[in-house]
């Protein structure tokens, strides 16, 4: 009840604005110990997957912090994990306003944010400040490229970023599949995925060395595949032997807003209306990983009811990101619950 009302009033403002005014207000009730008001409690349910120990499997999905300036408030919500980014490494001010449109009638977002972020570095302090990571919490950094580099140069972004995150990160998801960045979807194909995904390994095999621990790596892939793509990109993922795969990003489709305001605005569509289309998505790539690489289920969840059913679809964990901002806090705990209650 009290986050319908909170988001009654952002409703009524820009998107983008509403966005920070509402996790500014979160973080001003964790520093008031009043995050309590607004969040459930969330039951344990351990999970195992990409070799980490998870309280239960209900995530954040990147983009919602994209500096990680966040992370304590958002932790005193419940989430059982949170992945922030996605950070590139120079500083960039993502596409032209307005980016971001609601469409409340479909329980939807688009957004063309295009990677906005303020770069690596500041990332890496605000992480470094947060309690969270420090008292164990599991914490995901996104890595992509500057919109400013060629594709053909795209690996060496990436390397960066995860050369500069590695230590700081539990694990590291490689985002390949925004549709707001020029070509950036061209790496999911077959021979640019197999250069990015080689020098990646190689590069995390270096890195366990210098740092003594090893931080897996995770892709994460567009809705808007094949079955043909997708069993390719299930090959790449096995051959790599990559830790894990997020399963998924947001669709340049608009099947279920049809005719609705803003629904022609250029970008990528989350929420309600993508919940099919990323779940038969999990399904076919489920199906291809032959339970190799666990999966980490995203898309379209508004429900517990659908989180339950992610994982009944073979994924190991879920994430939340347009149906936190529709739902609020209570969606970690109903998730949670219904995970757990489709277990017994």
């Amino acid at each position: 009840m009290l986050y319908s009302l909170i988001r009654c009033g952002l409703f009524r403002l820009d998107p983008e604005t509403a966005h920070h005014l509402g996790m500014r207000g979160m973080s001003l009730a964790r520093c008031a110990g009043l995050s309590g008001l607004l969040a459930p409690s969330v039951p344990p349910d351990p999970v195992e997957a990409m070799g980490l120990h998870f309280p239960h499997p209900v995530g954040l999905a990147a983009g919602l912090d994209k500096n990680a300036e966040y992370i304590d408030a958002l932790a005193a919500l419940g989430f059982g994990f949170i992945e922030v980014g996605t950070v590139t490494p120079r500083p960039q001010p993502g596409n032209p306003r307005p980016r971001m449109f609601r469409l409340p009638a479909a329980r939807a977002i688009i957004n063309r944010m295009g990677f906005n972020n303020d770069g690596v570095d500041r990332l890496l302090e605000n992480v470094r400040a947060a309690r969270f990571p420090k008292q164990g919490g599991i914490l995901g950094i996104n890595i992509g490229k500057n919109a400013t580099t060629p594709i053909e140069n795209a690996a060496e972004d990436y390397l960066t970023c995860l050369d500069k995150v590695y230590g700081d990160a539990s694990y590291v998801a490689v985002n390949i599949s925004s549709p707001n960045t020029k070509n950036l979807r061209e790496l999911q194909k077959d021979e640019a995925l197999d250069d990015l995904l080689s020098r990646l390994k190689a590069r995390q095999q270096t890195l366990t060395d210098q740092h003594g621990r090893y931080v897996p790596l995770a892709l994460k892939i567009a809705p808007d595949l094949d079955n043909e793509q997708i069993v390719a990109i299930a090959d790449a993922l096995r051959r790599h032997r990559m830790d894990g795969v997020i399963a998924t990003n947001t669709t340049l489709g608009r099947q279920g807003v049809e005719g609705l305001p803003h629904a022609e605005e250029t970008g990528g569509l989350s929420g309600a209306p993508v919940y099919e289309k990323s779940t038969a998505v999990l399904k076919k790539l489920v199906t291809a990983l032959q339970g190799e690489i666990p999966v980490v289920g995203v898309g379209g969840i508004l429900e517990g009811a659908e989180a339950a059913a992610k994982i009944s679809a073979g994924a190991q964990l879920v994430q939340l990101y347009t149906g936190f901002i529709y739902r609020g806090p209570e969606l970690i705990a109903e998730a949670a619950r219904a995970i757990a209650a489709s277990r017994q």
